[in-house]
C-alpha cells in the first residue's frame, strides 16, 4: 500500500511513445492528479522515475529505446530507484504475451486504451492504493502469468512454438500492434485512430506485415494470429 497521505494528491508520471496520445492522458488526469513527469522511451523514463519517484506509473508497453524491452523493461529498472511506484500498464495491445511481460515484472495493473476516462482514473486510484486492476478480457493472461504458465501456449514437442515466435520477431513493435489490430477486424481508420497514425502508415504497416509473414491477404493474417493465440 502507498504510504502517501489521503488529503495529498496522488502524483502521476506517463510513459508513452505518442506525444499526442501523452498530452491526452495528461489532460484527462489533470484536474484529478498531480502529473510530476512524462518520458517518451526507456532511458528517459527511467531517469524520470528515479528523479520523481510518483505514486503511479502509467505504462505504456511499447516505447522505443533501452535493450528493446519496452515498458518490461522500464518497470524492471525503475523499481530500484522508486521502490514505492505502482505501475499500471496501459497499451493498445491486449496480447497474452505483452500482458505477461509487465505484470510479471511486477506491474499492479494493465487495461487498454478503450478505456473511458473515467475508468482510467478510478484504475489509478485503485492500483495506488494497493489494488490490482485488469481489463475484464486480460482476466485469463493474468491468471496464467502468475502461475507461471507460458502464455503463448504449451509447446511440448519444442519445435511448434519456437517457429512461431520466430516469424512474430520479423515484425517490429509497430507492425506487431498493427497486426492484431487488423486481425481482430478493425478496419484502416480504426487502426489509424487507435494508434494516432495516418491510414497511409496502416496500409505500409500491413503491406509489410503481410510481406515479412508471407501471407496474401488479411483473412489469411486473421487466420494466422488466431492459430497462435496473439488476437
Amino acid at each position: 500500500m502507498n504510504e502517501r497521505k489521503d488529503s495529498e494528491p496522488i502524483r502521476v508520471a506517463v510513459v508513452d511513445d505518442h506525444e499526442m496520445f501523452r498530452a491526452g492522458v495528461i489532460a484527462t488526469l489533470q484536474p484529478y492528479f498531480t502529473i510530476v513527469g512524462q518520458a517518451p522511451d526507456v532511458e528517459g523514463s527511467v531517469a524520470m522515475i528515479a528523479a520523481t519517484k510518483p505514486d503511479v506509473v502509467l505504462l505504456d508497453v511499447h516505447v522505443p529505446g533501452g535493450e528493446g524491452g519496452g515498458g518490461a523493461e522500464i518497470l524492471a529498472k525503475s523499481l530500484a530507484y522508486s521502490p514505492h511506484s505502482a505501475f499500471l500498464a496501459l497499451s493498445v495491445s491486449d496480447s497474452p504475451q505483452d500482458v505477461g511481460s509487465v505484470i510479471r515484472a511486477g506491474a499492479r495493473g494493465y487495461v487498454t486504451k478503450t478505456i473511458t476516462g473515467e475508468d482510467l482514473i478510478n484504475s489509478i486510484r485503485q492500483v495506488h492504493e494497493g489494488y490490482a486492476v485488469f481489463s475484464p478480457k486480460l482476466a485469463g493472461f493474468v491468471l496464467s502469468a502468475f502461475q507461471g504458465v507460458p502464455v503463448s501456449g504449451p509447446d511440448p514437442a519444442g519445435g511448434a512454438a519456437g517457429a512461431h515466435d520466430e516469424e512474430l520477431d520479423r515484425l517490429s513493435a509497430r507492425e506487431q500492434e498493427v497486426m492484431r489490430l487488423i486481425a481482430r477486424g478493425y478496419t484502416y481508420k480504426e487502426v489509424a485512430a487507435e494508434l494516432f497514425i495516418s491510414i497511409k502508415t496502416v496500409e505500409t504497416h500491413v503491406s509489410s506485415v503481410l510481406r515479412k509473414l508471407q501471407l496474401s491477404n488479411r483473412t489469411e493474417l486473421t487466420r494466422w494470429a488466431a492459430d497462435r493465440r496473439i488476437v
